[in-house]
């Protein structure tokens, strides 16, 4: 849907930006529908050898890896929206080559927001995201319904139902922005009025000493947008207050809509005209999104997807707290070792997972942080390409 939607804005809104191919990796017989369709490829080098710049979306953690290290091969800069991939992969590849996070989804709209927020001499104390519905353990019925209502893939209505993605997302947001969690898997307040909420998460992140990041479930307002929470001068206080953010010491910014591949265009047009990254996972994260079973699992039983799936949910962990722990992006097709309970972090010594580029990432990840505690990434001669 990002990908459908990003073309067709590009296509009828940018008159001096021309797509050049487009990945996929389905036949090209079956997509004679979509737009552009005359630049469809299933070549990777095609893509490459064609593009000056890339946009990955796919959403997929193994491929998408794949596909920004054959473009930092070539010397292409990288947009994602892909934050699956950026809290897995992301940090090793932020080493490799210009690789963004788009705006538009809500680690980049957030990203964007802070750079605003900076700009008019706020200090963030929190980055907010906003969560409608949550329930941990979905069931099959309801997922075909509301994908169906949506418009979305069912592993997608999972990951959002389940609050997989909202973790993820806000990870993203706290290793690309230098803030931190106060608790595993966020705090995720109630919410009955934006401003209130606000001030008593700054107040959250204040006696934490670090700004952090977590998401609220309003009640009786839309939980569409994202907001940061601030100190400002104290000179400045009676000005906020006369422009209605209220006496302090927090003030809460809200930016009430993300429109995803629609804002896409605005990182492009940012890279082109040589504006730096937005946001990426750092290249010295301190934040993970781990794999909790939903329900008691069997040793022999096959993890068929990690995000979006009906066995594992995503919770976001410290490193240094959680160094054994399997990022739930690289749980596609993976078979258990041994039998999980109900709630239980998974690590590798629980399951076998199958071999891709990206799973020789995260080992070699993993490895430098046992060998050099402080270094998290490796750098790119330690890992076979």
């Amino acid at each position: 849907m990002i990908s459908l939607a990003l073309v067709r804005m590009v296509a009828k809104h940018y008159n001096d930006i021309q797509i050049t191919r487009i990945l996929t990796r389905r036949p090209l017989d079956t997509l004679q529908d979509f737009p552009l369709s005359s630049v469809l490829t299933n070549s990777l080098n095609d893509l490459v050898d064609n593009s000056d710049l890339i946009i990955e979306c796919s959403g997929d953690v193994c491929h998408g890896t794949e596909v920004i290290e054959r473009a930092f091969a070539a010397g292409l800069k990288v947009i994602t929206i892909n934050a699956e991939l950026q809290v897995t992969t992301g940090s090793y590849l932020a080493g490799q080559g210009f690789l963004t996070e788009g705006e538009g989804d809500q680690p980049g709209s957030l990203a964007a927001l802070h750079e605003e927020a900076l700009a008019m001499g706020f200090t963030p104390l929190v980055y907010g995201n906003m969560k409608g519905y949550l329930n941990h353990n979905p069931n099959a019925a309801d997922m075909a319904y509301w994908a169906e209502r949506q418009g979305t893939s069912i592993d997608q209505t999972i990951s959002f139902t389940d609050g997989t993605k909202v973790q993820i997302e806000q990870v993203l947001v706290g290793n690309g922005l230098g803030a931190t969690i106060t608790q595993q898997g966020l705090q995720g307040l109630d919410s009955t009025e934006l401003m209130a909420t606000g001030n008593v998460l700054g107040k959250i992140a204040d006696d934490h000493g670090h700004p952090i990041v977590d998401y609220i479930m309003p009640k009786g307002y839309s939980a569409g947008g994202v907001f940061v929470v601030g100190r400002h001068d104290e000179e400045q206080t009676k000005a906020i207050e006369y422009f209605k953010l209220g006496g302090g010491p927090y003030y809460t910014l809200l930016r009430p809509f993300h429109l995803c591949s629609l804002e896409v265009g605005k990182t492009l047009r940012r890279v082109i005209n040589g504006g730096g990254v937005l946001l990426n996972n750092s290249t010295t994260p301190t934040l993970g999104v781990a794999a909790i079973a939903k329900h008691a699992l069997k040793l022999g039983d096959k993890i068929v997807r990690g995000i979006g799936g009906y066995q594992l949910r995503g919770e976001a962990v410290l490193l240094e707290r959680n160094p054994d722990h399997v990022p739930i992006g690289m749980l596609n097709n993976a078979v258990l070792r041994r039998a999980v309970e109900p709630g239980q972090i998974l690590t590798f010594d629980d399951v076998e997972i199958p071999h891709s580029r990206a799973l020789e990432i995260v080992l070699a990840q993993r490895q430098a942080q046992r060998e050099f505690p402080s270094i998290i990434v490796p750098q790119a001669a330690e890992i076979r390409v």
